[in-house]
């Protein structure tokens, strides 16, 4: 995985995962889940086809507007939280929220949600993200 890359570095990995995917180039298996992912998002291809008009685009919570590169760095972060079952019992309940849904994507939206929901609380309350917070947030759902 991407260890704490800078924004415009994971911006940076979607351009080019998009670019190698489209121009049919081989793919290392992180870019390849990567492109997987982008592939269910048809609404972010022609924004990743431009990374010169998007690099550098902001996203604020006032414009209303998804913020692209946010929403799929979380589906990775939330693949790899599965793929290692950490925090522990988060495969559990991507398979539990997967029947309720009938659907992997979006049981991994609705867990968004509550990864969101722990990163906000930690920024607000300037504390580390706190796995109880998922956790919790998850199994109301």
């Amino acid at each position: 995985m991407l260890f704490n890359p800078s924004r415009d570095e994971a911006r940076q990995f979607l351009f080019e995962t998009w670019r190698k995917r489209t121009a049919g180039e081989l793919l290392t298996p992180l870019e390849d889940l990567t492109a997987q992912l982008i592939e269910k998002h048809p609404e972010y291809h022609d924004m990743l086809a431009q990374p010169e008009r998007h690099l550098d685009k902001d996203y604020t919570p006032e414009s209303g507007a998804t913020n692209p590169f946010l929403h799929l760095m979380m589906h990775l972060t939330i693949e790899e939280q599965i793929s290692i079952d950490q925090p522990a019992g988060i495969r559990a309940h991507f398979v539990r929220l997967t029947h309720k849904l009938e659907s992997e994507h979006d049981a991994q939206h609705q867990m968004m949600e509550c990864l969101g929901e722990m990163i906000w609380q930690a920024q607000r309350h300037g504390t580390q993200p706190d796995a109880a917070i998922y956790l919790n947030c998850l199994s109301a759902h």
